[in-house]
């Protein structure tokens, strides 16, 4: 019996350092990107050492104060309405399609499940060059509107998620509502949605943050078109050689607010975001 609690034991601190071994690699680059974004020296070179001897909250200022080479301020407010306009359009996609697969029974339903679900898991990167044409020849290449209509174009695709969400809202609150006169859609407003917001809320988070971290497909859509660049290629300009020595810690400056929004994002809608992983729409 002791050697068996014994051993137990061992496990569980074998879990734990694992654990920690893991968050220090996982934070690790985070910490070096936060110092560096306050180091005074130039360069992109550790040379030698990793705190810095002088320390500056210049590389902030100058990426909204020096907008001559990278307009640091004109790439996050592009991004940031790129963002809210595709989290709203891509939130209200996944809400019907889930919806439509989960509650309402038609012909063909089953197969364009299955067909939706084996497109969404190939990358959109693959489609991205017959995309391009497509935008250009209704002329919106290189433009945000573009971006907006890439991003949330496809977002009925993932909607597996909510839909097993939805699968575990009981069918008796629709029958009820129905006997009291309710239609599909006021079920729909007033019972379903309100029971769904944390996979409301994950739904949100998710297409939030997609404009932010993308590349491929902003450098294929924006191309040579700068003041439409996303904060993704504005950042990735930094890092070319001819002048990444000289913007090295303003780019980890950058790095470290493009972080801002999602993570005040996730603040403001963490205690759904919980309640989406731990529990389930209707507890008994």
């Amino acid at each position: 019996m002791k050697s068996m609690k014994t051993r137990r034991t061992l496990a569980n601190i074998t879990i734990y350092v694992l654990l920690i071994v893991l968050s220090i690699l996982w934070l690790l680059p985070i910490v070096y990107l936060v110092i560096t974004s306050f180091r005074g020296e130039p360069g992109a070179w550790l040379d030698g050492y990793v705190i810095p001897k002088e320390w500056t909250i210049g590389n902030y200022t100058r990426l909204f104060t020096d907008t001559s080479q990278f307009n640091y301020p004109l790439w996050f407010k592009n991004t940031l309405v790129v963002a809210i306009l595709s989290c709203i359009i891509s939130t209200i996609f996944v809400l019907f399609t889930s919806y439509a697969f989960s509650r309402l029974r038609f012909k063909m339903r089953r197969p364009m499940m299955n067909i939706v679900l084996v497109l969404g898991m190939f990358p959109g990167f693959m489609s991205v060059i017959a995309i391009y044409h497509l935008v250009k020849l209704i002329g919106l290449d290189q433009s945000l509107s573009a971006l907006v209509l890439i991003y949330s174009g496809s977002a009925g695709l993932s909607y597996y998620i909510m839909k097993g969400f939805f699968d575990t809202i009981p069918r008796e609150l629709d029958e009820s509502a129905n006997l009291d006169g309710c239609t599909n859609w006021q079920i729909f407003t007033k019972i379903t949605i309100p029971l769904s917001r944390p996979v409301i809320t994950y739904t949100v988070m998710t297409t939030f943050s997609a404009p932010w971290v993308d590349f491929i497909i902003a450098s294929v859509i924006m191309k040579d078109n700068y003041s439409n660049y996303t904060i993704a290629l504005g950042l990735f300009r930094m890092l070319e050689r001819e002048s990444v020595t000289q913007w090295w810690t303003a780019f980890c400056a950058g790095a470290v607010l493009v972080s801002i929004p999602i993570a005040t994002l996730f603040l403001l809608m963490q205690k759904n975001y919980v309640e989406g992983i731990t529990g389930g729409s209707v507890k008994g």
